[in-house]
């Protein structure tokens, strides 16, 4: 019976071996390498493109100038994409991160370097952090910076997104330990261009290798006056638009822990712009009636525009007054009413602003400043290469 059993049991195991070859070759049959990558989907980004925009900025003792240029003209970069289009005919988002360096008053064992924002569509927040910096003198390192931004920011892995790296700096672009060849090659590897700005002649930059550094990297050399002052030209509309800005700050409706200090730092915000110059405040005024403009974090009129607002989620404590003790029913007609009033005053500032400008050309005054002039000048250029386009 022994010797019956042992060869029952080797004929299973022959045919449970047998039969499991047999199986995988089934299954190799039936997905094979070549059928797994033939039926795997592309990965499909449906979201917006977005222009990414880091900004590298030299806070050493000599670029007060610079500093104040990049405080004024932000507002006229960010006025530009109101007639920008991708190729689906929808905006593009609109997204800026904030480095210094070459500051002594930033720590030695970070290269002298400090970011000061991350990537954001906070107008208020990139304008407070603009306004918030200090020159000092110190050493400036054009490669360890790039290299900085590359490494600590979230470029993300959209095909579709423009992504620049804008640096400013009136110093030698080899400063530093970090090779800035290493630097701008790593971000052309990434898709991120790198244009330079240098303070100073447009000879002397090219000596110090800045124009090298944009070439490298598939990006835009420029040379600009950074103390030159933009004289503005007062227009008939610019009281109007600014009084109409008064009113819109009225239809913001703040919540959450943090809304009533965003709300007063949109106050300090219009106050620091008027304080650079009227035409500042006034051009403030128009970026606040565009698109780019959104509080959602804060604003219960934004926020109720969200698909997946649920007014229900909001705390009631920290609500205004005005909505303490409403129903849901009442606090939905209060900012419908509010969501209405507000896109009329910005359809109001828009036409008003739509009659400063043709006043303005009609007085054949250029208003544009040079850090404004060389950023819109790359980023048009760089835009097409992304289907991107203004009208």
């Amino acid at each position: 019976m022994k010797k019956y059993a042992h060869k029952t049991m080797m004929l299973l195991l022959i045919l449970f071996i047998g039969t499991s070859f047999a199986h995988k070759d089934s299954m190799e049959e039936r997905f094979s390498p070549e059928d797994i990558q033939d039926t795997r989907e592309p990965k499909i980004y449906s979201r917006q493109p977005v222009v990414k925009i880091a900004l590298l900025l030299d806070t050493s003792n000599s670029m007060d100038g610079l500093i104040n240029q990049a405080k004024s003209q932000l507002w006229d970069i960010v006025n530009q994409f109101a007639y920008a289009k991708c190729g689906n005919n929808s905006r593009p988002g609109l997204q800026i991160a904030l480095y210094q360096y070459g500051n002594d008053d930033l720590a030695s064992q970070e290269g002298y370097i400090q970011q000061v924002l991350g990537f954001s569509n906070d107008l208020d927040k990139i304008s407070e952090k603009l306004f918030s910096l200090t020159t000092n003198g110190g050493e400036e390192y054009c490669g360890e910076v790039i290299h900085q931004s590359l490494r600590q920011l979230d470029w993300g892995k959209n095909p579709d997104d423009l992504k620049m790296i804008f640096i400013a700096g009136n110093e030698p672009f080899t400063q530093g330990r970090k090779d800035f060849r290493q630097s701008v090659l790593n971000a052309k590897e990434k898709d991120v261009i790198v244009n330079t700005i240098f303070c100073g002649s447009y000879a002397q930059g090219i000596n110090t290798h800045w124009q090298e550094g944009a070439l490298l990297a598939g990006g835009e050399y420029i040379a600009i006056d950074h103390n030159r002052q933009v004289v503005h030209i007062n227009t008939p509309y610019d009281k109007i638009i600014i009084e109409l800005n008064a009113q819109l700050n009225n239809t913001y409706v703040s919540y959450g822990a943090r809304g009533v200090s965003r709300m007063a730092m949109q106050v300090v915000q219009d106050d620091e712009a008027m304080q650079l110059e009227e035409a500042v405040a006034v051009k403030r005024a128009v970026s606040k009636s565009s698109g780019y403009y959104k509080n959602a974090e804060w604003d219960l009129v934004d926020a109720s525009s969200e698909d997946d607002f649920d007014l229900g989620k909001v705390k009631k404590e920290t609500l205004p007054e005005a909505l303490k003790g409403k129903s849901e029913v009442q606090i939905k007609k209060y900012l419908t009413d509010k969501k209405a009033e507000r896109q009329r005053i910005q359809k109001e500032i828009q036409e008003a602003n739509a009659k400063r400008e043709a006043y303005l050309a009609k007085n054949q005054k250029n208003e544009t400043g040079e850090l404004e002039q060389a950023m819109l000048k790359a980023i048009k250029k760089q835009a097409a290469q992304k289907n991107l386009y203004w009208e």
